[in-house]
């Protein structure tokens, strides 16, 4: 296996986060140290913890718990995007469009952890 940035769901993660990154500088001012922090830090966690696994894939468990990890924090941006769907700083076609690839990233981490001998 090769260099982590080869994986796809640290692709699709990378993507999606660098998407919300870009889109949470319109966000208002009051919300620079609240949902716009959040959602950035959700998603910049769920590709650090895609790498983790990854470079530690020899060994199960740590690799089973960083997957995890990347689950529970992309299910947490989730949260913010609702948040910031319902807050009306994003339409409802980039809130479908964000749901879809964060959903996307989701079942990509989820094969990851099911099939960990194809990572090793």
């Amino acid at each position: 296996m090769g260099d982590y940035r080869t994986l796809f769901a640290y692709q699709k993660a990378f993507t999606l986060s660098m998407k919300l990154f870009n889109r949470s500088k319109k966000f208002p001012p009051e919300e620079k140290f609240g949902l716009m922090v959040q959602i950035r830090n959700s998603s910049r966690s769920v590709c650090v913890n895609i790498v983790e696994a990854y470079k530690r894939r020899r060994y199960k468990d740590y690799y089973t718990s960083k997957l995890n990890d990347a689950e529970t924090e992309n299910a947490e941006m989730q949260v913010w995007l609702d948040f910031a769907s319902a807050c009306q700083y994003i339409t409802q076609i980039e809130y479908e469009e964000f749901k879809y690839e964060n959903d996307e990233v989701a079942k990509l981490v989820l094969y990851m952890i099911n099939n960990p001998e194809k990572f090793r």
